[in-house]
């Protein structure tokens, strides 16, 4: 469902732990990627430590790709798994996502995920408009519920959770809250090209710079469509242009957007999404969703969203590239 675009700082990282008077760099990997910190602190402690710790934590509750963690024993049809904090957490806001984005957004596309084989398993050989019906009677996040006592019902087993879309962005704010809570109150965050920034750039007295990676960048020479200054906000990117399977068999092509409300995994006239947000879960999650909405949807949509901004590149009617860039966002480049 979802494919993160590079969104590259425009600070050079140096070292896996170098620290000066003025700032400290940290690099490590974290959910299959890799990330890259940079705060400013007046006291030392185990920053990469407890950013590892937080990393185990989501894993073991929302990461598909770890076996025994929370929501892979749920999408095995476990219904007594009482969840934790993270999983409420992901679940509440997944579900007022979904709500504002009637349906565009929904963690319960893993039965598609795994299908079209964007998932950890093989993928159908043969996906025709009758097994098409057949999953998507397992699609839908009306057909789960949070109960009082903290378990998931389902309405049929074999629901199959994906929080990818949300999760990474969740995760990213727990690293900036750690930071704050050890009294850093200048940082920037990436992690597999989602930002979070607080404060600014020390070195330079102005907000953190970062770049939008343009679709037909060279993934060995990215260039960049845009520059943005964030300061208290996080931004997050979705797009396909790299992202997608050819099927060997028929040349057909599936890309990484899913539509929750067809189940096709088709590209529609937005090619790729970039959003600005209070938090990085939001920008996340919304980045997902504009994919799937494509161009006029999510413009409506975005005139109901308070403090979210947006660049959506997409291709016109007579599939010129052309891009549309909310009011606030403009007002952040000037």
């Amino acid at each position: 469902m979802k494919y993160l675009l590079v969104i590259s700082t425009l600070f050079l990282l140096i070292s896996c732990a170098e620290t000066t008077q003025e700032h400290t760099f940290i690099e490590g990997k974290a959910f299959g990627t890799t990330y890259h910190i940079k705060y400013y602190s007046q006291k030392e402690f185990k920053a990469q430590k407890g950013i590892d710790s937080i990393v185990n934590e989501v894993n073991q509750s929302v990461s598909t790709y770890v076996p025994n963690s929370d929501i892979s024993k749920i999408n095995r049809g476990d219904s007594s798994i009482v969840i934790d904090k993270t999983f409420k957490d992901v679940f509440v806001l997944s579900e007022k996502i979904h709500e504002q984005t009637n349906g565009y957004f929904d963690p319960t596309i893993g039965v598609l995920r795994n299908a079209y084989g964007f998932g950890d398993v093989k993928p159908l050989q043969e996906i025709d408009s009758t097994t098409l019906d057949s999953l998507m009677e397992f699609v839908g996040f009306n057909k789960v519920t949070l109960t009082l006592k903290n378990t998931i019902q389902k309405t049929h087993p074999q629901i199959y959770f994906d929080f990818n879309a949300i999760a990474k962005g969740y995760g990213i704010d727990l690293i900036g809250n750690y930071l704050e809570k050890n009294g850093v109150t200048d940082y920037l965050v990436e992690l597999g090209g989602e930002i979070l920034t607080k404060g600014t750039n020390l070195s330079k007295q102005k907000p953190w710079t970062v770049g939008i990676e343009a679709i037909n960048s060279d993934i060995d020479n990215r260039s960049f469509a845009e520059t943005v200054p964030l300061k208290n906000q996080a931004m997050a990117s979705s797009g396909n242009y790299r992202k997608f399977r050819v099927d060997s068999i028929t040349g057909k092509k599936y890309v990484h957007t899913i539509n929750p409300l067809t189940g096709k995994a088709e590209q529609s006239d937005v090619t790729s999404a970039t959003v600005i947000a209070p938090t990085c879960a939001v920008a996340d999650a919304y980045a997902t969703s504009f994919m799937a909405l494509g161009l006029e949807k999510s413009k409506n949509l975005l005139k109901t969203l308070p403090n979210i901004e947006a660049y959506l590149s997409y291709n016109d009617s007579t599939g010129k590239g052309r891009v549309f860039k909310t009011s606030g966002f403009k007002v952040l480049k000037n």
